[in-house]
């Protein structure tokens, strides 16, 4: 069980949880793109609702600064219980993912259960550390059925060696259509996101998208993953041209502290 600091532990508003569940369910009719009149750093302009993206005060991604962050004895090892089950390849436009047909597993945080509603990557990467971009970045999205709040796990990739679990989808990627397409996976082993993580850092922030609703409990996997330069261009290909870099910069911390869990100094 991970146990968060007192600072993220977090009562959602209803009107809150409508924003987030908009920006995570029903994609459809979202105006924005991460270039030119309706990139970044024009979204909380382009509707109300997506004011949160300028005036929000707890935004994402950030560049987290080894020396700022807080070594929090009281964090726990995550806790991760992912199952394979039937999945769908969704390309979205400005993001590209998977999500699931039947119950796939769950985190669990303060003790509150988050089940996992579906995973998309980055490119290249939101999060930076010292500084640091990495070629790519996965988000698995989390909600717990008890509030509707959102617990989001994000794991950083190096241009390396071919990641497995994109090895599994590569196939459906190259039928992928333009926006809105899907391709039924059928069973979809994740079986390795279940590997304990020795090391993470954990905020809250917000959607990295718009309407950029804030209060979502943020988890970035310390050890940073593999991908291949061919996985990269299969998950750039089906993106809109105005989404081909879908990385929103990083955000001023204002004040949010930055813990780290870390198991060998435990």
């Amino acid at each position: 069980m991970l146990l968060m600091a007192p600072q993220l532990s977090i009562v959602f508003s209803l009107s809150l949880l409508l924003g987030i569940a908009s920006a995570i369910d029903v994609f459809g009719g979202m105006e924005f793109s991460y270039l030119g009149k309706d990139g970044p750093d024009s979204w909380g302009m382009l509707e109300p609702k997506f004011a949160p993206c300028s005036i929000g005060k707890r935004q994402s991604p950030i560049n987290i600064q080894r020396n700022l962050t807080v070594h929090n004895k009281l964090l726990k090892p995550l806790t991760r219980n992912y199952n394979s089950v039937n999945a769908t390849l969704f390309n979205k436009g400005y993001s590209v993912g998977v999500r699931f047909e039947e119950y796939p597993g769950d985190l669990w945080i303060n003790g509150k259960n988050y089940t996992l509603k579906q995973f998309h990557w980055h490119l290249p990467a939101e999060h930076q550390i010292e500084g640091q971009q990495f070629a790519a970045e996965l988000h698995l999205v989390h909600q717990a059925a008890v509030d509707g709040s959102f617990a989001v796990i994000a794991a950083l990739y190096q241009e390396s060696n071919a990641d497995p679990l994109i090895c599994r989808i590569i196939e459906g990627l190259k039928h992928l259509g333009g926006e809105n397409t899907t391709v039924p996976l059928g069973i979809l082993n994740i079986n390795e996101l279940n590997r304990r993580s020795r090391k993470y850092y954990t905020y809250v922030g917000s959607l990295t998208t718009p309407p950029c609703s804030e209060n979502v409990i943020w988890i970035i996997l310390g050890k940073v993953m593999s991908i291949s330069k061919e996985q990269i261009i299969a998950l750039d290909i089906p993106l809109n041209s105005d989404c081909k870099k879908n990385a929103r910069p990083c955000q001023p911390l204002n004040g949010r502290e930055v813990d780290m869990y870390d198991e060998l100094s435990c």
